[in-house]
């Protein structure tokens, strides 16, 4: 069996789906903690097998479609269950429903991305990126969920409201910026992305993981308040054309 440069970002993607699977272990026993790290975990490995295949030069369709199903497995069915279990499942029908958007949408999204894909680099998201709403979840649970008192009240209050949300923004048009390539030409052209980056990872270093939600939710709201903006300026500069046929209609002299 012949050994190629594509077993190199595939074995990522693999851990990827194994950190997928561990969380939903772990939600199973209850042990949301651990549950929500392993999908963290599985972030980074979904990171890496991209980093990996632009270095070895072996992006390939195949690397799409098992990225895409390990995406399934670790940023949809894994956060969804875990909500279920943690707090949704009380609800009932209703609770299971929306619990479930975050793998329903989340497929959908990834399907939508794979036939839109254009080639293997690519400058934007359009919808949220399932691995963001997945850490959103995750890190929203690792700070206000303690062992011994469960889910802080405030916080199972609003779950329900942002799990809809983040399933809603994962299938809509707007747009979110891809992470900064390592490379020269990546810095020289936007050096702010990189500073921020470097700010955050600070930031999540130095507070132990407590800054991964407000830098996470911050993230989610600049996609959100940018295309809105966009939206209005793009309003405001075509008027609609009744206005425009209105005003230039000719006055008519009263006889």
């Amino acid at each position: 069996m012949r050994i190629t440069r594509a077993v190199v970002p595939s074995l990522f993607t693999v851990l990827n789906m194994f950190c997928g699977f561990m969380a939903i272990i772990h939600a199973s026993r209850m042990e949301f903690v651990p549950a929500c790290w392993f999908i963290v975990l599985a972030a980074g490995f979904d990171s890496l097998d991209g980093m990996m295949a632009r270095i070895t030069k072996s992006a390939s369709q195949f690397g799409v479609e098992i990225d895409s199903l390990s995406d399934v497995i670790s940023f949809g069915a894994a956060p969804a269950f875990l909500v279920y279990k943690l707090a949704l499942g009380e609800l009932g029908g209703i609770g299971i429903l929306i619990s479930s958007l975050l793998m329903i949408f989340g497929g959908l999204r990834l399907a939508r991305f794979n036939v839109q894909l254009t080639g293997f680099d690519k400058e934007h998201f359009t919808g949220l990126p399932i691995p963001v709403s997945a850490i959103t979840v995750a890190s929203f649970v690792l700070d206000y969920y303690s062992e011994d008192t469960g889910l802080i009240p405030a916080a199972a209050a609003v779950l329900p409201y942002m799990v809809i949300a983040l399933s809603l923004l994962m299938v809509s048009k707007v747009k979110y910026d891809t992470l900064p390539k390592p490379s020269r030409r990546s810095f020289k052209k936007e050096p702010w992305k990189f500073a921020l980056l470097l700010i955050t990872v600070a930031a999540v270093a130095l507070t132990a993981g407590a800054a991964i939600f407000p830098a996470f939710v911050l993230f989610v709201l600049y996609g959100v308040i940018r295309s809105v903006a966009l939206y209005v300026r793009r309003v405001s500069s075509h008027p609609h054309p009744k206005f425009d046929e209105e005003a230039a209609e000719p006055t008519r002299a009263e006889p």
